[in-house]
């Protein structure tokens, strides 16, 4: 792993070479972004550069570095937890705690990471606290979170915040194309709903139901009209309650609908994500109008968001379809 494999986080590998080229490393941590933003990534190739023992760091060809990359330095400690929504603080204690005071095993770090470091309790972060007020000088920890709110106060003052940020789309795009063979059609669409996650753009790109959703999808919306309300919350469901996330068919559903919208304003194709279906978009668009698809696009959004806070799914599909066919009727 070198810097290229991280792509669109330009200020943290700045900041990841300073520390290395310079000896500034802090004793702490905390990495902070989406779920599937990079961040196990990041904190792994941090650990890989304060390791190499080559000049140029990492070198990815050094001893320790490959031990980095296939997870087997022994100087590099990743905090696992056996409960799927807590890290205890016996956790803490026993992988972080007890164990730090042990002195690094070949390199000049001792590293510790600890994912998903939202879920700890008040008793497991205080326990981190004390950790890190007094750290021995050749400890580096690493907190990566989803949630850096979730912190206590005098966590985040005592560690150098790192925020991963949304990669611009057409690095997405570069990103799929280049790393995982995607075609510049998935690769597109899975960029444009992926919000600049590369992680997330890449599991729907590469998912084994992509070509499914997306079917299904296109279905309902060439289709909607004429089909019963209840026949398409079952369209929905049957695609989501199994194979992918609710908010991800909404998202695909969101592109179309402004894709319609795009054509409408502009008669201009080379814009449009669904390029191969412009006969279909021209259609839609010429049967409703500006004001009707800004009302399907906020019905979409606002079906998201009753989704977020736990609305009945089929209540909140149902009225977001009254919406679309009441404006494309």
């Amino acid at each position: 792993m070198n810097y290229t494999d991280i792509v669109g986080e330009d200020h943290i590998l700045n900041h990841i070479k300073n520390a290395v080229t310079f000896g500034k490393t802090s004793h702490a941590y905390v990495i902070n972004g989406e779920d599937g933003s990079g961040k196990r990534m990041i904190a792994k190739l941090f650990a890989q550069a304060l390791l190499c023992e080559s000049t140029h760091k990492p070198c990815e060809s050094c001893h320790s570095c490959k031990q980095v990359m296939s997870d087997n330095h022994p100087d590099v400690k990743w905090i696992t937890h056996e409960k799927p929504n807590t890290i205890s603080v016996d956790d803490v204690r026993v992988q972080l705690n007890d164990d730090i005071v042990i002195k690094p095993y070949s390199g000049p770090y001792k590293i510790y990471i600890m994912d998903e470091t939202e879920k700890l309790g008040p008793a497991g972060q205080n326990a981190i606290l004390k950790t890190i007020e007094e750290p021995p000088a050749y400890a580096v920890i690493m907190l990566l979170t989803n949630n850096a709110a979730a912190l206590l106060p005098t966590i985040m003052s005592r560690c150098v915040l790192l925020n991963v940020r949304p990669v611009a789309k057409e690095l997405v795009v570069k990103y799929l194309m280049e790393k995982a063979g995607v075609v510049d059609y998935a690769a597109k669409i899975a960029a444009e709903f992926a919000g600049g996650n590369i992680g997330k753009a890449m599991r729907l790109a590469t998912s084994a139901h992509f070509g499914e959703l997306k079917e299904n999808v296109l279905t309902v919306v060439k289709n909607s009209p004429d089909m019963e309300i209840s026949e398409l919350v079952a369209a929905v469901k049957s695609v989501t309650d199994y194979k992918l996330e609710a908010e991800d068919y909404l998202n695909l559903l969101l592109i179309w609908y402004r894709d319609v919208l795009m054509y409408k304003a502009t008669m201009q194709a080379d814009r449009l994500i669904f390029k191969e279906e412009v006969m279909e978009i021209r259609k839609q668009g010429s049967r409703c109008s500006f004001e009707g698809l800004q009302n399907i696009i906020n019905a979409i959004d606002k079906c998201r968001q009753r989704l977020k806070a736990n609305v009945n799914f089929e209540l909140a599909v149902q009225l977001m379809f009254m919406t679309i066919n009441e404006e494309m009727n």
